[in-house]
């Protein structure tokens, strides 16, 4: 089955997160979705026509990038005596693309329905514990013997809790870990306090929000700020929340996340950032050094740094623009931002050829699993990008040097971060409520609205959009 290139796939940029876009090889067909909803193969021939793959022997892959897609194919290349094909169907987040897409194709069944899908943070508890859930297969379904794997790979209980089902079965895990931290520039830490090794840059800027603030008044006097916008913290004050936005069908606002509006009010008075939004262009500024006053830090996981500031920062090498010149130290708060997870359909007829796949991605952590290689960089091959993995095992035992830190091991900053990271604060519908938060965070510190006003409207917003009580 020949591979077929996907217009959409590299729109792999998204507001909840940014995750690599990396190439692979192997025997898959890669679907777009054509305008009338239904999956096209490529060459004008709908998935309704079927396959010119024995289905018996193709396992239906779903996915918002080619990451997953990508790590399946080398599996089948290192494990030939497999026996299947992968059928892909990627399409990206953009526009809300993907999951009405994928809940069709779940609903309808069939032989070209999705035998692993994949979620993302943003929207997983609806396919883990929500209104999707009926569709996942629980991991011990597929042969794998959950608790024995869990303890073995020392897997973060954040993605556990996020990955289990009302009924207390696992169904979903992801390979990446994004347990934050707080990464910051080596030069700006000398310049402010004469050092810039992560244990006492960690004593600067944390713990708690206090520290945080008496940081960036410090900076402030040398001219820097502490972070490029509010929407740096936003995701530590996200997930350090007790509860979520919902609570028995009811919005909830939560202490700490009503606290955003303080929190981001103090930072644009005094001064303390550039005033930029995340995912534009003064953002992507900041992380070059070339925004209005030098930034010290920003707030993320492993694959902040791997496909976002590295790709940003205005150099390749050390000495060029501020490549090499950031460390990683423990953030003021625990909290964790993004990642994915995957999930087999439970009415897969492959349910063990499914199994041996999935187990492979998010719980083998010898050193032919997939995470052994992904935190190394050598999936495909010697010299790739080293990331922080679900499995602290796996951590422990690789080597997460990288030239960009300045030969930090950013797995030391990155294993404790997972710990402090909870995973019982979400909902399924966090990526829609979020954005209405932060858009009237952002009217209320503009001056634009009153405080009091700014949760009204984020409320009504609530109320109005999603099936959710307000009060």
């Amino acid at each position: 089955m020949k591979k077929l290139a996907v217009s959409i796939l590299c729109a792999c940029m998204v507001s909840s997160m940014l995750i690599g876009c990396g190439g692979g090889s192997g025997s898959t067909a890669t679907s777009e979705v054509a305008d009338n909803g239904v999956a096209d193969n490529g060459d004008g021939e709908t998935a309704e026509g079927g396959s010119s793959k024995d289905s018996s022997h193709t396992i239906n892959v779903w996915a918002f990038t080619d990451e997953v897609p990508g790590m399946i194919e080398k599996y089948i290349e290192t494990h030939p005596d497999f026996g299947y094909d992968i059928n892909t169907t990627i399409i990206a987040t953009t526009d809300g693309a993907y999951q009405p897409a994928l809940d069709q194709a779940l609903a309808s069944g069939g032989a070209e329905a999705p035998d692993i899908y994949c979620a993302e943070a943003a929207f997983v508890l609806k396919y883990t514990q929500g209104d999707a859930s009926q569709y996942a297969m629980p991991y011990a379904d597929l042969g794998i013997d959950v608790d024995a794997a869990l303890k073995a790979a020392d897997i973060a209980q954040y993605t556990i809790d996020i990955g289990t089902n009302a009924e207390g079965s696992l169904v979903g895990l992801g390979y990446q870990a994004t347990g934050g931290a707080f990464i910051y520039r080596r030069s700006i830490a000398k310049d402010v306090w004469g050092t810039d090794d992560p244990a006492e840059i960690a004593g600067k800027v944390g713990p708690g929000w206090d520290q945080f603030f008496a940081a960036a008044e410090e900076l402030k006097a040398k001219g820097y700020g502490i972070v490029s916008g509010d929407g740096d913290i936003w995701h530590a004050v996200e997930n350090s929340s007790d509860v979520g936005w919902i609570v028995d069908g009811k919005l909830n606002i939560d202490p700490k996340r009503e606290e955003f509006l303080d929190l981001s009010k103090k930072l644009k008075d005094n001064g303390y950032h550039n005033d930029t939004q995340d995912w534009q262009d003064a953002w992507f500024a900041d992380m070059k050094g070339e925004g209005e006053k030098g930034i010290f830090g920003f707030f993320g996981p492993a694959w902040l740094i791997n496909y976002t500031m590295a790709p940003n920062c205005g150099g390749e090498a050390a000495g060029e623009g501020t490549y090499g010149d950031w460390a990683v130290c423990e953030p003021p708060i625990g909290f964790f931002w993004g990642g994915t997870w995957v999930l087999a359909n439970k009415n897969t007829e492959k349910a063990e050829a499914v199994g041996d796949v999935i187990e492979w991605i998010t719980l083998d952590c010898t050193e032919e699993g997939l995470q052994y290689k992904w935190a190394n960089g050598t999936l495909n091959g010697e010299g790739g990008t080293k990331d922080a993995v679900a499995s602290g095992t796996v951590m422990a035992l690789s080597d997460g040097s990288v030239e960009f830190l300045g030969g930090q091991n950013m797995f030391e900053a990155f294993v404790p971060a997972n710990q402090y990271a909870k995973g019982t604060n979400l909902t399924q519908y966090d990526e829609t409520i979020n954005t209405y938060w932060r858009d009237q965070v952002r009217e209320y510190t503009a001056g634009n609205k009153s405080r009091e006003q700014a949760i009204a409207d984020f409320k009504q917003q609530v109320a109005d959009n999603l099936d959710v009580i307000v009060e």
